[in-house]
């Protein structure tokens, strides 16, 4: 016999729009696989649209983390399940990209790293060890906290969130249900409403395309409003291995439209910077005076051009 919180759960997930069953795919196990898998590219086209609609508060949001970043503080991913896994995706990835300290944008899952891999049971429902992750990490008024659930409504997440808010860090609600706890508690709330899954209640399809799309403008839009970009171009990147320092060289050609020699040369005279390098090139200036130019314009490239 089902519990009184098992009834409230239950009654709970009725009402989200992400757990609804979705009448274009309820033939769907009849199907061939050329069928199946156009159905779920028909429904993977809405994501996009669905995501349009909240740009408004991701452009916010956005905002929020970039006084947050200016001002020393942190971007903080914290979620449960494929929504943890995102937020640690996305996190992992900006280091290299953009040539930030690991500390600087921090993903967070419940049930720690081995969540990552693998299930853990349970973790998803700690609302107190949400705030104890937070609290492990020394989340201050500094930080923008961005909680990832899909349903709204995961205990881990409301805990953090809470203990964002406790502290006077600024708080963000991903999610794909609008009147959802996380929703409101939230001083932003980006909410894409991309409807019923394909496979009822699988909501690392859509629901998770939706939340990687807005992950991915929140990270880079962020990073581009603080200089890491020149033009279009990845300049603080970290030439870690043969294949980024091979596009090293490219970008720097790219930026400055010389040969691959000048490039390289640069490169070697800026120490692998590649926004001194780019600046060098483009000025004729002496390394020294470059790099003061670039720390005047607080590293924006852009900025530290004569001519802008």
């Amino acid at each position: 016999m089902a519990s009184a919180d098992q009834h409230l759960i239950l009654s709970d997930l009725q009402q989200l729009i992400s757990e609804g069953r979705n009448p274009a795919s309820m033939d769907i196990d009849l199907k061939p696989a050329a069928e199946i898998v156009a159905l779920i590219n028909a429904e993977d086209r809405a994501v996009p649209e669905a995501v349009g609609k909240v740009l408004p508060q991701v452009a916010a949001a956005v905002e929020k983390i970039v006084t947050a970043f200016e001002a020393g503080g942190r971007l903080i991913y914290i979620g449960a399940g494929t929504s943890g896994r995102l937020g640690v995706l996305d996190a992992s990835e900006c280091p290299p990209t953009y040539g930030v300290p690991p500390t600087m944008v921090v993903g967070i899952i419940a049930g720690g790293p081995g969540a990552l891999l693998n299930a853990v049971e349970g973790a998803e429902d700690d609302v107190a060890q949400g705030a104890a992750d937070l609290a492990k990490i020394a989340v201050g008024a500094n930080d923008v906290v961005v909680g990832i659930a899909v349903s709204g409504r995961t205990p881990y997440v409301i805990g953090a969130l809470e203990h964002a808010a406790r502290v006077g860090a600024a708080t963000v609600a991903l999610t794909c249900n609008p009147d959802s706890p996380i929703a409101r508690m939230a001083e932003i709330s980006i909410a894409p409403v991309v409807g019923p899954e394909v496979v009822t209640g699988s909501t690392r399809m859509k629901s998770g395309t939706a939340q990687k799309l807005v992950l991915n403008m929140l990270s880079t839009a962020s990073m581009v409003r603080i200089g890491k970009t020149y033009q279009n171009l990845m300049v603080d990147m970290q030439a870690t291995n043969k294949k980024l320092v091979a596009r090293a060289v490219r970008v720097v050609m790219q930026a400055t439209d010389c040969s691959a020699e000048a490039a390289e040369a640069a490169l070697i005279e800026a120490g692998n910077d590649m926004k001194l390098a780019i600046l060098i090139l483009l000025t004729g200036q002496r390394v020294e005076d470059a790099r003061a130019a670039l720390a005047r314009a607080g590293g924006h490239l852009r900025k530290a051009l004569p001519n802008k």
